[in-house]
C-alpha cells in the first residue's frame, strides 16, 4: 500500500504551474487538522504495512514542526508502516534553513524531493520562483551535511530563458552536487497559468520544441554517462534510488490519496477529492468524504498500462495486458504494435514490449497513437 498526502499551500504562484494549491496560510491549522481527519475515517481502505508515504503540494516544506509530528503521530496510530519505507517530503529550497533540516532529521522523512528547477536566477525569475540559484546550491549542500542522502532535485528544460549552455551548467552541478536522483520535465504550458498569459500577450516567446528535445538528449547522455539509471521518461536515478512511490503508480500499484484534489485507486476505479480548500475542510469536518469517482473501462486498463509501460524500463507485461482486458480488445491493441515494431520504435523481448531508447521523447506520442478509444 502507498499513501499520498497532499498539502495545499504554496508562499507564491510559479508561472508555470496549475495544481491545487493556496497562497493564503489562514487555513493551515484546518487543514492539517482535516488531512488527519481524513485517515482517520478512511482507515478501513489501508489494509496492509504503508511501503512509501508522499508529502505533495502545494509545497508541504511549509508546515512546521508541530504539524510534521500530528500527521505523523495519525499514520503512526492508525496504520502499520513497512521497516523500510520510503518517505518523502516535496520541499522547497528557500524553506530548507538549518531548523527546519533539523525538524525534518527529527521527523520519519528519509527522503527530500527539492524543487529547484534551475540553477540560473533567469530561470527561477521566469518562472516566478521564491528561491534563487544560490539557496537552491546551499540548501542541497545543507541537507546533505545533515545527513539526507536520498535527494531527488527537479529540474525543467526547455524554458525560453533557458540556453543549451545553461542546460548543460544544470546537469553538471547536480552532477557536481552528487544528487542520486533527478526529475526533469520539459516546460509544458498549461491553461490559465501565467506564463500562458504572457506567451498569448507576446510578452514572451513560445516553447521551442526542437530545443526541448534537444536539451532532453542532452539530459539523456549526461546523466547516464554519470551512472544515473534512466528509468522513466522523466526520472533518473542511481541504483538504490529510484523513487519507490512513484514507481507504484508507474506499475499499477494500488495507493490512497488524502487531501483536497488527491487521487488515489483502489484496483477497480480512480477517485479524487475535492479541489476547493474550504469544501473539503467542511465536508471532512461533516464526516463526509467529497469525492468523484470513476471505474475504468477495459479501454481505460489498456490504455493506462500502455502509457506507463512505454514510459519505464519495466514495459508491457503482454502476459499481464492480456490477463486485465476482454480478448477481442487485446487482439486489436496486438495488431496495432506490428506497424511500430516493424518501424524501430517498439522492441519485442521476453513477452515485454518496450519503447526503443531513440524514440523516449516522443513516448507519449507512441502511447497515444495506441490507444483504443
Amino acid at each position: 500500500m502507498h499513501l499520498y498526502l497532499h498539502i495545499p499551500f504554496c508562499k507564491q504562484k510559479c508561472s508555470y504551474c496549475n495544481f491545487h494549491f493556496s497562497t493564503s496560510f489562514k487555513q493551515k491549522a484546518d487543514m492539517v487538522d482535516a488531512i488527519c481527519k481524513e485517515l482517520k475515517l478512511r482507515q478501513h481502505e489501508i489494509t496492509k504495512p504503508l511501503e512509501t508515504i508522499y508529502l505533495g503540494g502545494g509545497t508541504p516544506s511549509v508546515l512546521d514542526a508541530s504539524e510534521f509530528y500530528q500527521i505523523f503521530h495519525q499514520i503512526e496510530t492508525l496504520f502499520e508502516i513497512a521497516p523500510n519505507a520510503e518517505i518523502t517530503l516535496e520541499a522547497n529550497p528557500d524553506d530548507l534553513n538549518a531548523s527546519k533540516v533539523k525538524e525534518i532529521r527529527q521527523s520519519p522523512i528519509n527522503r527530500l524531493s527539492m524543487g529547484v528547477q534551475s540553477f540560473f536566477d533567469e530561470d527561477l525569475k521566469l518562472m516566478n520562483r521564491a528561491h534563487t540559484a544560490q539557496e537552491a546550491d546551499a540548501s542541497i549542500k545543507r541537507s546533505q551535511d545533515a545527513g539526507i542522502e536520498n535527494i531527488s532535485i527537479d529540474l525543467i528544460y526547455g524554458s525560453p530563458t533557458t540556453t543549451n549552455e545553461m542546460w548543460k551548467q544544470n546537469l553538471k552541478k547536480a552532477i557536481d552536487l552528487k544528487v542520486p536522483h533527478v526529475s526533469s520535465y520539459a516546460l509544458t504550458i498549461e491553461p490559465k497559468t501565467i506564463i500562458q498569459h504572457q506567451i498569448n500577450k507576446g510578452i514572451l516567446a513560445d516553447v521551442d520544441d526542437e530545443k526541448q528535445q534537444h536539451q532532453f538528449q542532452m539530459m539523456v547522455e549526461t546523466l547516464t554517462s554519470h551512472g544515473f539509471d534512466h528509468y522513466e521518461i522523466s526520472n533518473f536515478g542511481k541504483p538504490d534510488f529510484y523513487s519507490k512511490h512513484n514507481t507504484s503508480y508507474w506499475l499499477g500499484k494500488l495507493y490512497t490519496g488524502v487531501g483536497p484534489s488527491a487521487h488515489g485507486y483502489n484496483g477497480r476505479e480512480r477517485y479524487w477529492n475535492i479541489a476547493n480548500n474550504s469544501k473539503y475542510i467542511q465536508s471532512i469536518q461533516q464526516n463526509k468524504l467529497n469525492q468523484e469517482r470513476e471505474i475504468l473501462s477495459p479501454n481505460d486498463i489498456l490504455n493506462e498500462l500502455t502509457m506507463i509501460g512505454l514510459r519505464t524500463v519495466y514495459g508491457i507485461d503482454l502476459k499481464h495486458l492480456k490477463d486485465q482486458v476482454p480478448e477481442d480488445l487485446f487482439a486489436e491493441w496486438q495488431e496495432n504494435t506490428k506497424q511500430f515494431i516493424e518501424e524501430g520504435k517498439l522492441v519485442l523481448k521476453e513477452n515485454k514490449l518496450y519503447l526503443n531508447p531513440e524514440f523516449r521523447f516522443f513516448a507519449d506520442g507512441i502511447a497515444s497513437d495506441l490507444f483504443i478509444v
